[in-house]
């Protein structure tokens, strides 16, 4: 006779998982070795705890187990063993409805109401991809854009019914039931099998006459152009998700979403990161001596930049509040101007004597770096 795996480990079939692994653990903490050294009863019992929470704790097996009184399914049909003896019970029907599920594909007792059901239930309309293309400033201070597309919509004449005036009839194949029954000859002997109904596909019921707009599928094909406000400091790639402006819903469900991949075009001079821009500033080597005022691209005008005196290459200068719009607050990012000192490409005799004359009247002490870099040389 098979074990009882339930009652070793003292639950009961309807048990869960956690319920299972709970009673697994009690038992093996009470037969361990450690606490029972020399108890061979004791090493029996834990064998048998072990071997069934292995087969409980596994869902195919316990399947199996529940089913066919072996973790190793039906392989005692008929074979050594005694016949249909592994079966919990003939008056177990939830057993039976799970192997005529397997053998017919879900049909089962009940399994076709229950997909009858499914096929009636509202479901939300599939979702729209586009693409918008952005202009640098368009992305950085938001913009209005139209777009022009074809979806599914309600039918506006039968409000998503399909049928004109709304009317209907029961569906004479299957009396209103939105299932039909089916009987077929199994090695079990005859097996009654549940389906939706071809007819009316579940619902029970057909249109006396199709709306003349949608033809009955109760949502019709539209052109339309839909406006969109793009948010200042929306960023390329992301993507921005409009409610309901997707396709029509079925079965009176809600429509599916928009969702818009924004595609920001390069600036010529400026590069962003978050709220903020950035722009390498060419100066000549005498504006970084003397200092001055130079011209520098802001996102969507000219700004104008104070050089200190003595300005090394590659220093940094902010003009606070000239980045990008923050996504969704009145407040903008910074823009970060970056030296970078040019020198000409060319001097003449005059030029030189010059330079070479401010240069001894300048003294080496001035060059800090240099001269660290010479005494550590």
């Amino acid at each position: 006779m098979a074990k009882n795996y339930y009652d070793i480990l003292g639950v009961s079939k309807s048990a869960s998982d956690e319920e299972i692994k709970k009673a697994y653990r009690s038992l093996a903490k009470k037969y361990h070795p450690d606490l029972n050294q020399g108890n061979k009863e004791a090493a029996e019992k834990l064998k048998e705890v072990n071997e069934a929470y292995s087969v409980l704790s596994d869902k195919t097996k316990k399947q199996n187990y529940d089913t066919y009184g072996s973790a190793d399914g039906p392989q005692g049909f008929g074979g050594a063993g005694g016949g249909f003896s592994g079966f919990s019970g003939f008056g177990d029907f939830g057993d039976f409805g799970d192997i005529f599920s397997n053998i017919f594909g879900g049909g089962g007792f009940g399994g076709g109401r229950s997909r009858a059901n499914r096929a009636t239930q509202p479901m939300q309309g599939d979702d729209i991809q586009v693409k918008i293309k952005l202009s640098f400033v368009e992305a950085a201070f938001g913009s209005k854009k139209s777009i022009n597309l074809v979806r599914s919509e309600t039918c506006s004449d039968c409000h998503g019914s399909g049928a004109k005036n709304g009317s209907f009839e029961t569906c004479p194949k299957c009396k209103g039931n939105g299932s039909i029954r089916q009987a077929q000859n199994t090695p079990f002997g005859q097996v009654v099998t549940e389906g939706v109904c071809p007819d009316c596909h579940g619902t029970g019921k057909k249109i006396k006459e199709k709306c003349p707009k949608c033809g009955g599928n109760g949502s019709t094909r539209e052109n339309r152009t839909i406006e969109i406000n793009i948010p200042g400091g929306i960023a390329n790639e992301q993507i921005l998700t409009l409610r309901g402006q997707g396709e029509a819903g079925r079965n009176g469900g809600p429509a599916g979403d928009m969702q818009i991949l924004i595609q920001v075009e390069n600036h010529k001079l400026l590069k962003r990161e978050g709220f903020d821009v950035f722009v390498d500033v060419p100066i000549s080597f005498t504006e970084a001596l003397l200092g001055g005022k130079v011209k520098v691209p802001g996102i969507n005008e000219t700004l104008e930049l104070t050089i200190p005196e003595l300005t090394q290459t590659g220093t940094i200068l902010t003009i606070k509040g000239k980045g990008t719009k923050v996504l969704n607050k009145q407040v903008f990012g910074d823009l970060y101007a970056k030296v970078v000192v040019e020198m000409p490409k060319s001097l003449d005799k005059k030029q030189k004597a010059l330079v070479k004359e401010l240069e001894e009247s300048i003294g080496k002490n001035q060059y800090s770096k240099k001269k660290q870099f010479n005494d550590k040389l």
